[in-house]
């Protein structure tokens, strides 16, 4: 044990009774439990004490061996941030937060088969019930929620009329 009340990586292998993993097993393990980006398993990895080298050879090794992919990632956070009620503008600036390029987040927000207006609509339904529409101030609030959530001003405004004509 260190002063500082540390456990030495010895003592804690033995402690344990099982060796201490390899980059790639690490990497592995958080691959199993979900998707994630090149940049985001990196950090966590490096995070976690690591070396960065050693890191960045692991996650190459599974991104070649197809265990590790962005556009995999991307589509998977697509479909989950949308199924949530969230809009293309909040999942792009995710995506990219997330170290992907612009055209691989276009490429996959393109690939994306569902529908933003209906998923506006579904938001507002669940949130504020049926018959919202016929309160001005709620429509207010409907449309600063779609904006908040990262539907453009366009799908906003769709979303809202649609729900003011039912």
């Amino acid at each position: 044990m260190f002063e500082d009340g540390r456990v030495s990586p010895a003592r804690r292998e033995r402690r344990r009774g099982r060796p201490e993993q390899t980059p790639t097993q690490r990497a592995l393990g958080l691959l199993t439990r979900r998707e994630h980006s090149r940049k985001e398993l990196t950090r966590k990895l490096t995070s976690r004490g690591l070396d960065r080298e050693e890191v960045v050879a692991a996650v190459d090794r599974l991104a070649d061996a197809g265990w590790q992919n962005d556009h995999r990632f991307a589509e998977s956070l697509i479909r989950s941030r949308a199924g949530n009620g969230y809009g293309p503008v909040h999942i792009r600036a995710e995506l990219n937060m997330h170290g992907l390029d612009s055209e691989a987040i276009a490429q996959a927000l393109a690939a994306y088969e569902g529908n933003w207006l209906e998923n506006a609509r579904d938001l507002l339904r669940r949130r504020f019930g049926e018959d919202f529409a016929s309160d001005p101030a709620l429509r207010r609030k409907a449309a600063d929620l779609l904006m908040r959530r990262g539907f453009d001003g366009d799908t906003a405004r769709n979303a809202n009329r649609f729900c003011a004509e039912d």
